[in-house]
């Protein structure tokens, strides 16, 4: 479907909804939020990490969202629903004349007010909010599927991959995009300095089939966390490391300026499920860290490249622009403990 397909289904398919409907558009999908039910499409895109691009594709992955994230929250997801047309009209779920020309994910609509990256923004987030989240990932991680023969250094390509936004930030955010290539650069140093970690990491279990895409935007704390919207489109980017599954929620709460809850996180996960046992294996995290910084950039960069606003291409800028230094710190603290070591 395209953007206008998709506000004419919330106009044919949601009347009797009123104003109470709100729509949130991502890079790659629209979600439909209803007072009592959320509909995910997904948009017909195709980049390097994912291919919504047909009908088949889109159906496969809406399927595939709604079994992996039965894992975590399976009260939340309900199923996949054709979207059907009849002319200029849209509808969901119901069959009759006219032909499916999308599929949806149908989900369960959480209190938006419980959202934790909004109880980040309102300083609500405490220490005791963060201890059933370590607890509920924790047992999942412990029960998620070991995944061997992964290439210990996939991770290092990954990182680079934001060097295909590099033309584009450096016409918009000027030198900051020069962080980039040294950024990459170090990472390629810190690959093939510790080569074995990772090769050891692998060995020993600590690759598995996880979430992928934790933060806080993707977690409800309600009387007991709901963490949802898993990566249903790639294999590769949801089997990592436990250590970088835990990175990507860390980072998120230290650019909120959440850095001492962060740390405070990590020692409690760490000590009830001992995932991180050396000094090596702490800047290890310290590089996922930067890596999930990386990957926020990218995903803004994207963001700021399909804007249809002024407004819209600014705030993904600055966003980018943000994740960048944040990358930039993480890198240049493992570059100074290096020289340290080397000293």
């Amino acid at each position: 479907m395209t953007k206008n397909e998709v506000d004419l289904l919330i106009t044919s398919g949601f009347s009797d909804q009123g104003k109470t409907i709100e729509m949130i558009e991502t890079h790659i999908s629209w979600v439909i939020i209803t007072p009592f039910f959320a509909f995910k499409l997904k948009k017909p895109v195709k980049y390097p990490f994912l291919d919504f691009s047909t009908l088949d594709k889109r159906k496969f992955y809406c399927e595939r969202e709604v079994l992996l994230n039965s894992r975590l929250s399976n009260d939340v997801y309900l199923g996949v629903l054709p979207v059907w047309q009849y002319k200029d009209k849209f509808v969901i779920g119901e069959a009759g004349p006219g032909t499916i020309v999308d599929y949806t994910v149908q989900m369960r609509t959480l209190d938006p007010d419980k959202r934790m990256d909004k109880l980040l923004n309102a300083g609500l987030l405490t220490f005791n909010d963060l201890k059933p989240i370590a607890e509920k990932l924790i047992t999942f991680h412990q029960h998620a599927t070991e995944i061997k023969g992964v290439e210990y250094n996939a991770i290092g390509k990954r990182f680079a991959e934001v060097a295909s936004e590099t033309e584009f930030l450096a016409g918009t955010l000027g030198s900051t995009a020069d962080i980039i290539q040294e950024a990459i650069q170090q990472s390629d140093n810190f690959v093939d300095q510790n080569s074995e970690l990772l090769k050891e990491r692998v060995e020993k279990g600590y690759i598995r089939d996880v979430h992928g895409d934790l933060h806080a935007r993707n977690i409800f704390l309600l009387d007991k966390p709901i963490i949802f919207d898993c990566i249903e489109f790639s294999d590769e980017l949801r089997q990592i490391d436990l250590l970088n599954e835990l990175a990507f929620f860390c980072m998120d709460l230290d650019v909120a300026g959440y850095q001492e809850l962060s740390s405070r996180f990590f020692e409690y996960y760490n000590q009830l499920f001992c995932i991180c046992k050396s000094a090596e294996e702490e800047k290890l995290f310290v590089y996922f860290k930067a890596y999930r910084a990386n990957v926020r950039a990218k995903v803004n960069s994207l963001r700021a490249r399909s804007a249809d606003s002024e407004e819209a291409l600014q705030q993904a800028l600055n966003e980018a622009r943000r994740y960048l230094i944040l990358m930039k710190t993480y890198m240049d603290i493992l570059v100074e403990q290096h020289a340290d070591h080397n000293r």
